[in-house]
């Protein structure tokens, strides 16, 4: 099987289920994006390993990549027919995010500053993941902006549910912005190095 297909040649793609539009359009940008944070998660794995010193994290991270597959191919698809067959992102994904910052910041020392990304390499990585999951997060948010926007009358209600869909994944990624900024600051707290906080005098 060849990688390369020359079908997307002429700027097209097909999201799941086969239905044809633009790479330029937003839920092309919406699973692009995500894909694109799930390979910056790749190499904040390989940076902890060279740590040998956060086991619990890897593994989190390593759940976390299989769930922003998950949640990918459900951005690629609109029909909510399609994705009843898909695998999804559920409530018991963002308590476990919860949970895990929760977890981490019982030990962190009280944030009273903003702080800059930086410190450990993990943890820079880690404030990368973040931005970037922070951008999934407002791209998803205006491809539900544009379903509710919609003529009510051409609504079908399979765009409906998978409107519905994606607002579950809009929960997730809010939440794991947030868990990747603990994360990033567990990391250098356990590394010994000091949060860099912003000086804004400088």
């Amino acid at each position: 099987m060849k990688i390369y297909t020359k079908t997307g040649d002429q700027g097209k793609t097909r999201l799941v289920g086969g239905t044809s539009v633009s790479k330029s359009d937003l839920r092309v940008e919406c699973y692009g994006t995500v894909d694109e944070l799930n390979s910056f998660l790749g190499q904040s794995l390989v940076e902890l390993e060279n740590l040998g010193s956060h086991p619990e994290l890897m593994l989190e991270i390593k759940k976390i990549q299989n769930r922003l597959f998950n949640a990918g191919s459900c951005l690629a698809c609109e029909d909510s027919e399609t994705r009843k067959f898909l695998p999804k992102i559920e409530e018991n994904h963002i308590t476990e995010l919860e949970h895990a910052m929760d977890r981490m910041t019982e030990k962190l020392p009280p944030l009273k500053q903003f702080i800059l990304p930086g410190g450990t390499r993990s943890a820079a990585t880690l404030h990368i993941c973040r931005t970037v999951c922070r951008r999934a997060e407002r791209l998803t948010n205006s491809l539900i902006e544009s379903q509710q926007q919609a003529v009510p009358k051409a609504a079908t209600p399979a765009a409906t549910q998978a409107a519905s869909g994606d607002s579950i994944i809009l929960i997730y990624l809010n939440r794991l912005s947030d868990y990747f900024f603990v994360a990033a600051r567990w990391v250098n707290f356990i590394e010994k190095r000091p949060d860099l906080t912003w000086q804004k005098d400088l």
